[in-house]
């Protein structure tokens, strides 16, 4: 059996993985910083950029960047000049060869997302708007910057096409000191004996059955571990990849990639089987410093299958300890959620915001007119417009018209907004209220990661009162919990009336509202006040049917000892989901209202 490599050395690899980028930060595509603000982080950063060569462009990407300025368009101060039609160079096109920084990656919009994945796949921008035709190269490297909370990460999109994922736990107060970073001389050699180094086949075969027992779906990992054991060659100085090559390339790229644990029983067989002592058995550089990234070594009865076992080892042993946990438990890594990919909703085309690109339109009613675009749409107009008045003098300088006017659109997130109405009636009351407060500031806990907020109507008597309106600030909802008053009669008319016309209120203001109605069905005051079961029943039933006209999410929550046909009628009225809890928790609660909001 094969030694099993050493432990990982996180540090260390950090600084390898910053290695391997300026050698290669194309082909490498790049990394992803998982870390918060910090000295750490903005030290690696910094070293980062030493190796990379003086002469690379290293631009950081502004986080409301408009179309136009990332891949080009119609340059409107030439095309006013010229009166014909002049393309601009993007940010992506400027930056070609070189690395782009972006900051708050978890945040980055989807439509951004495509964009940059588009550009890394095929290496140019194309643009084809405004009258404007033109492909440019664009190659260069990202450093995504991801200081996301909770589950919240950078796109996975993105993410896949950057080799190396680096976390905080990698960058710590030591590091600096830690690592011997080589000189720029050293990096640069690497970067011209890239191109000559070659990779054996048994070294290719390695990898890609590595990542299989990982279960690495996407190709790119194979294709981005297979660079780094080039370059890793390279810095060592090497024409050939090597066994210790792909070892550290598994170790930083296969490794954070894993979806499952290696499958023992193909090792068990192959190492049931007599296999040639071998003469070494380094897994990884003895030193700390990249001088030292593994050597060739003369290794006459290692087999294939021996070699890939290596490799496999490695990974495995460089699994981060919560990946392993994580896959020990469940046997494949939870998804991670990212605002590009979907943790926060947004929508377009309102008035506030952040700026989303602009559309033909006139201002006015709140729109605001997007100036710089209404002349770039009429630029390339002037010289027709001039010539169909050259007869007449003293005209204006640039002639615009109604059809060049463009107006802004904005994108927002959009807030969630829980509305629970809560039946306070009855002998009963004080447990459903207790529940329903402490499902409240359960879901007020992470109120500030989900920007979710939270409502509180209760009903009793003669009458639905807002006890907490929506809201996201936990000490404010603790205080209005502290008495919520209870017992009396049943109006669920006016409680399902009274979240309806929140639900409205919050929707007209951006917001997605989800009505939760928590009763046991015992409508028995109208919405007129007049006690009557019947006379409430109907009232009820036309309340939860002006939910459903309105579009409102909604679900019921039965808090009956035994299933309400009423309550589950009033859900099916509200095209709703109905809940039966009659022993529910806060914590069964907060988890029903997060699954049903999601």
């Amino acid at each position: 059996m094969s030694p099993m490599p050493g432990p990982r050395k996180p540090t260390r690899d950090a600084g390898l993985a910053a290695c391997l980028f300026a050698i290669d930060p194309v082909g490498l595509g790049g990394m992803v910083i998982r870390s918060r603000i910090g000295p750490a982080r903005d030290e690696f950063i910094a070293r980062c950029r030493a190796l990379l060569p003086s002469a690379m462009p290293v631009r950081r990407l502004p986080a409301h960047i408009s179309d136009d300025r990332l891949l080009g368009g119609l340059d409107l101060a030439a095309t006013l000049r010229s009166g014909s039609r002049i393309a601009a160079t993007g940010l992506l096109a400027e930056i070609d060869g070189g690395v782009v920084v972006i900051p708050m990656a978890e945040r980055l919009d989807r439509a951004l997302v495509g964009k940059l994945v588009a550009s890394l796949d095929r290496g140019t921008v194309s643009v084809a708007r405004d009258g404007v035709m033109s492909v440019r190269d664009a190659r260069f490297g990202v450093i995504a910057l991801d200081e996301g909370i909770g589950d919240e990460a950078a796109p996975a999109a993105l993410a896949d096409r950057l080799a190396f994922m680096l976390d905080e736990t990698m960058l710590d107060d030591t590091f600096v000191g830690a690592f011997v970073w080589p000189g720029a001389g050293r990096i640069a050699g690497a970067r011209r004996r890239l191109a000559r180094v070659v990779v054996p086949d048994g070294i290719a075969a390695a990898l890609c059955g590595t990542a299989a027992a990982l279960g690495i779906g996407s190709l790119r990992g194979t294709i981005l571990a297979l660079r780094a054991a080039r370059a890793a060659a390279a810095l060592a100085g090497r024409g050939t990849v090597t066994e210790a090559d792909a070892i550290l390339a598994a170790r930083l790229i296969l490794a954070p990639r894993a979806t499952t644990l290696p499958a023992p029983e193909q090792q068990a067989e192959r190492q049931a089987e007599p296999q040639p002592e071998p003469q070494t058995s380094e897994a990884e550089p003895r030193s700390s410093t990249p001088d030292e990234v593994p050597e060739e070594r003369g290794e006459p009865g290692r087999t294939p299958e021996d070699m890939a076992d290596r490799v496999l080892d490695a990974a495995r042993i460089a699994l981060p300890l919560d990946l392993l946990a994580a896959l020990a438990m469940h046997g494949h890594t939870p998804p991670a959620r990212s605002a590009g990919g979907g943790a926060v909703d947004r929508a377009a085309g309102g008035m506030r915001g952040r700026p989303a690109g602009v559309r033909p339109g006139r201002p006015g009613n709140g729109a605001r007119l997007a100036v710089i675009d209404t002349l770039r749409a009429a630029a390339p107009m002037q010289r027709l417009r001039r010539r169909d008045r050259a007869a007449s003098a003293g005209g204006p300088r640039v002639m615009v018209r109604a059809e060049d006017f463009r107006i802004k659109r904005f994108i927002a997130p959009v807030r969630a907004v829980a509305i629970f109405a809560v039946d306070a009636s009855g002998s009963s009351a004080l447990n459903r209220l207790a529940e329903a407060k402490g499902a409240i500031q359960l879901l007020l806990a992470d109120c500030y990661v989900r920007r979710d907020q939270v409502a509180l109507i209760a009903f009793r008597n003669r009458a639905a009162e807002v006890l907490l309106p929506p809201t996201g600030a936990l000490a404010r909802a603790r205080r209005s919990l502290a008495a919520l008053p209870g017992g009396g009669a049943t109006p669920l008319a006016l409680g399902i009336d009274a979240a309806r016309d929140m639900a409205l209120a919050e929707r007209h203001r951006g917001a997605r509202p989800l009505i939760v109605v928590l009763t046991d069905g015992g409508a028995n005051i109208g919405r007129d006040g007049k006690p009557g079961r019947e006379a409430a029943g109907r009232d009820a039933r036309g309340a939860a049917q002006s939910c459903a006209a309105a579009g409102l999410a909604a679900m019921v929550i039965d808090t009956a000892p035994r299933r309400n046909p009423f309550a589950a009628e009033l859900a099916r009225l509200m095209e709703g989901r109905y809940l039966p809890l009659p022993f529910a928790d806060a914590a069964a609660l907060s988890h029903a209202v997060r699954a049903q909001a999601a």
